[in-house]
């Protein structure tokens, strides 16, 4: 497909107190192009503990695809996963939601699973959940 139907993905992954950052944002970058800038925001949890949370929006067209390559590294069973779950997937707003395995994804091996979060806008015309769905199993 030569367009891709995002706007923009946006990563996050929260860092808590016992983990390393730099871990925490390598396992991000397994789904970034390099180089790519990773915002960095200190909060605290419930009980005063450090939390980072690390996000990423990724908007021009070449690095989304960057980004839909590294899914194309997802054990094939996952992706049938996806598929079927497309419409719990993919909101009124037509954005299209994954969690990722982020102890995974720092091994250099994307699964989906929990710490990792991305979201996509889709674009979708009438903006509609529908239209929305079909435009992302276009790319999956």
């Amino acid at each position: 497909m030569s367009s891709i139907p995002l706007h923009y993905i946006d990563l996050r992954a929260f860092c808590y107190v016992t983990e390393d950052d730099n871990r925490v944002e390598d396992a991000l970058r397994t789904f970034l192009p390099e180089e790519f800038e990773i915002e960095r925001v200190e909060s605290a949890g419930h009980y005063g503990d450090r939390i980072v949370v690390l996000s990423a929006r990724v908007e021009k067209a070449d690095d989304i695809r960057t980004v839909l390559d590294s899914l194309g590294e997802l054990p094939n069973g996952e992706f049938d996963r996806i598929r079927d779950e497309l419409d719990q997937r993919v909101t009124e707003n037509c954005e299209f939601f994954l969690t990722l395995d982020k102890q995974a994804a720092f091994n250099g091996e994307p699964a989906l699973g929990d710490g990792l979060k991305l979201r996509g806008k889709v674009e979708a015309y009438p903006a509609k959940k529908e239209a929305a769905v079909e435009n992302i199993e276009e790319i999956l």
